[in-house]
């Protein structure tokens, strides 16, 4: 459990610090205005968000299917072939959910939609 407290605790320091950073970038680059450095700091840690928790399933799906294959080639070696053939549609289509994990965080960073609305 501390593990995970620590882990928890330096993730989010992360996260802050980066957010800062950014919306100090954001502040040097002429945004005086709060709520716009509020802006990009929060859209930031969103972004950060999506990319990190979108990865994490699809990472521990993917090497959940490579050891039941390395199991199941171990055990039928002459049916490595359709082993691997199901095994790497199946990591396509589980790496098809990470990459809408990225395509949701670059719409947040670059063509986020209350950007005009926030950024007058």
């Amino acid at each position: 459990m501390s593990r995970l407290m620590t882990f928890v605790s330096v993730a989010f320091m992360v996260f802050a610090v980066s957010s800062v950073a950014f919306a100090a970038d954001a502040a040097a680059a002429g945004y005086t205005d709060w709520a716009k450095v509020i802006f990009v700091g929060v859209s930031v840690i969103a972004a950060g968000l999506c990319m990190g928790l979108g990865t994490v399933g699809p990472g521990l799906g993917m090497g959940q299917a490579t050891a039941g294959a390395s199991e199941a080639v171990g055990r039928n070696p002459e049916a490595q072939g359709k082993i691997m053939l199901t095994m790497m549609v199946g990591l396509a289509m589980t790496e098809s959910i990470a990459i809408y994990a990225l395509v949701v965080t670059l719409i947040i960073l670059y063509a986020n939609p209350f950007k005009a609305i926030i950024m007058g």
